[in-house]
């Protein structure tokens, strides 16, 4: 069964008037692959984690953009020898790009269309032994670090998020999430578990 570990939790926040940001990165382990979901764009702090993980950029087999704004996706190209995955698409280093089928090949790990906070939003549905469904869920979920993360459902559900593309898109992507995740790793802020 596939193991989740959160190598960098994301971070969106101001110091003296300029503003700092990158994602949550995730390590998914399954199959003797390494995945990374949204490398971000701390380029020390990721290989600083990786480091301590006993790996380096060339033994990561996959990478999964929950799209692809920059604080996100930025570093996705130090990992040479990775595909690169999207909510529909694989991406080799060679410029060829094929369909997936939702599942990250070889493995069981779904990549499911979560659009809202960007039109080509995905989130990644993990099955984990001790956690249950992890479900990675990019920014359809996430909090400034001044922001207190209210997880009732209601809370959940209302957060505003000032870079939504489509406020009524998301709000359904939230609901098809909350219904599926024992756990919810945001783009940015502390992974959390669901009451039921």
């Amino acid at each position: 069964m596939a193991e989740v570990k959160i190598l960098m939790k994301g971070y969106a926040k101001e110091i003296e008037g300029e503003e700092f940001a990158s994602s949550t990165i995730t390590l998914i382990q399954d199959n003797n692959l390494n995945i990374i979901v949204d490398p971000g764009m701390n380029r020390k702090g990721l290989l600083d984690s990786l480091a301590k993980e006993g790996l380096k950029s060339e033994d990561i087999n996959f990478i999964i953009v929950t799209h692809t704004h920059l604080d996100h996706s930025l570093l996705a190209g130090i990992f040479g020898n990775a595909k690169i995955l999207d909510n529909n698409n694989v991406y080799s280093f060679d410029g060829k790009i094929t369909e997936h089928d939702s599942i990250v090949p070889n493995t069981e790990i779904q990549i499911i269309k979560t659009p809202g906070h960007d039109q080509f939003h995905c989130s990644v549905l993990i099955n984990t032994k001790n956690r249950g469904k992890v479900i990675i869920a990019g920014d359809v979920f996430w909090w400034t670090d001044d922001e207190e993360q209210k997880l009732d459902r209601q809370s959940l559900l209302e957060h505003k998020d000032p870079y939504v593309k489509d406020e009524k898109v998301l709000r359904k992507s939230r609901e098809k999430i909350l219904k599926i995740a024992d756990y919810i790793i945001p783009g940015h802020g502390e992974g959390f578990k669901l009451n039921k």
